[in-house]
């Protein structure tokens, strides 16, 4: 049994959590839920991650629940694999604000898009602001490239590469050159081609 477990169901947000692994390199096992029949509900898998969602890791007797935290933690566990800017280094600030606006401002302008409520929200009341803004800002960071950091690349891309990818994927993210072209960036990482085919085959059991 490897050290780092895998609680995953197929597709779905645990795929960037898998992505995740497969750049650090390190062996894992895969425990396969179904959401459709709500093991991710029963009570063994709620002893793991209480909120009943996809993606969990255990890491020895360490359990790590939510994307973001999850990229976080596997690249500071793993510094080997260079996917983190270390504590103490001044560019770890700029690192750790794009690890998290994945989660806090991507996908919430994109289910608030995709789910509009009846009347809108206050601008003010949405920690992300405005679907444009998120958008406009977003563009700008993967511009210049290669990836979020410049020429190395980190867990923040792995955050915000998937939420591209996948949000263009379902049309719910713009196709602009700058969003295609960093997708095409990351699509030819060899740890992502790998993930994908790992979870296509997953997919078809």
């Amino acid at each position: 049994m490897a050290p780092l477990t895998l609680y995953h169901a197929s597709p779905s947000r645990s795929s960037t959590a898998m992505w995740m692994l497969e750049e650090i390199g390190q062996p894992y096992d895969v425990h396969m839920l179904s959401l459709a029949n709500g093991d991710n509900l029963k009570p063994e898998y709620l002893a793991i991650n209480p909120m009943g969602k996809v993606p969990a890791i255990r890491h020895g007797d360490t359990v790590i629940t939510e994307v973001a935290a999850i990229c976080t933690y596997l690249a500071d566990e793993f510094p080997n694999a260079w996917l983190n800017i270390p504590v103490g280094t001044p560019r770890r600030g700029v690192y750790l604000k794009w690890l998290f606006f994945a989660p806090s401002c991507i996908e919430p302008a994109v289910i608030d898009r995709a789910a509009p409520r009846k009347e809108p929200a206050r601008r003010g009341m949405l920690g992300y602001g405005d679907f444009d803004t998120v958008m406009d800002v977003l563009a700008k960071a993967v511009e210049k490239g290669p990836y979020l950091m410049g020429d190395q690349f980190t867990a923040a891309d792995v955050a915000i590469g998937a939420q591209i990818r996948w949000g263009m994927m379902f049309k719910m993210i713009p196709e602009r050159r700058e969003f295609t072209d960093y997708a095409a960036r990351l699509a030819a990482r060899p740890a992502a081609q790998r993930a994908e085919e790992k979870d296509k085959a997953l997919a078809a059991k």
